[in-house]
């Protein structure tokens, strides 16, 4: 049985078949707008090298260490959120993510009328590299960017190897110890922040 159909809804069937069809990609994926079928991360990445992110910082008594903790949480989060695997720093790997502590300091926001801390906060600044094993590409500098806006007095030059220029992520994370927080669970939010963010970056740019 051949049902008619009316020319109004003939010629909606129509345009919806040639969208579809318009918004196919030579590699078969669809992209409509800013939704693809693509993979979000380079599928000819595997593995991932991350060593111990080294420590510039200083700057008060009990940050010495912070780069064992951020390195365990970049790991975490890149084996989480990513099809990569992070291979141990004796292993060859595909790319290898390197990272500096560029800053880590503890600052007063508010003070009750005691003149106790009623509010304080941590700051964070990570200079990252990711980098190309195979072929030496810097895959982080042509997507270089501010990943957050930095304090004033924070804004430090990168730092990284010659002619590479590091991304530079920064994270402030407060605490109230009224409500039982801490130095350390504040540290922990800017160590999940700045993972987070080593992830986006790992991301295929559009």
């Amino acid at each position: 049985m051949i049902r008619l159909v009316g020319m109004g809804a003939l010629a909606g069937l129509l345009a919806i078949l040639a969208l579809g069809a318009g918004c196919q990609s030579w590699d078969g994926h669809i992209a409509l707008g800013k939704y693809s079928t693509r993979p979000v991360y380079d599928a000819g990445i595997r593995t991932v090298r991350v060593p111990v992110f080294k420590n510039k910082t200083q700057v008060f008594q009990g940050n010495s260490g912070i780069e064992n903790e951020l390195t365990t949480v970049i790991i975490r989060s890149i084996e989480s959120r990513t099809p990569y695997k992070v291979v141990p720093e004796n292993q060859d790997a595909d790319t290898e993510l390197t990272g500096v502590i560029t800053a880590f300091t503890k600052g007063i926001v508010n003070r009750n009328q005691l003149n106790e801390v009623r509010e304080a906060e941590t700051y964070l600044s990570v200079d990252v590299v990711w980098k190309d094993l195979r072929t030496g590409e810097i895959l982080s500098q042509p997507r270089r960017r501010e990943l957050d806006t930095p304090t004033a007095a924070f804004n430090l030059p990168p730092v990284g190897p010659p002619n590479v220029v590091p991304v530079r992520i920064t994270s402030t994370g407060s605490f109230i110890p009224e409500l039982g927080q801490s130095i350390t669970s504040s540290r922990q939010v800017n160590f999940e922040r700045v993972g987070q963010q080593i992830v986006q970056m790992m991301e295929r740019p559009w």
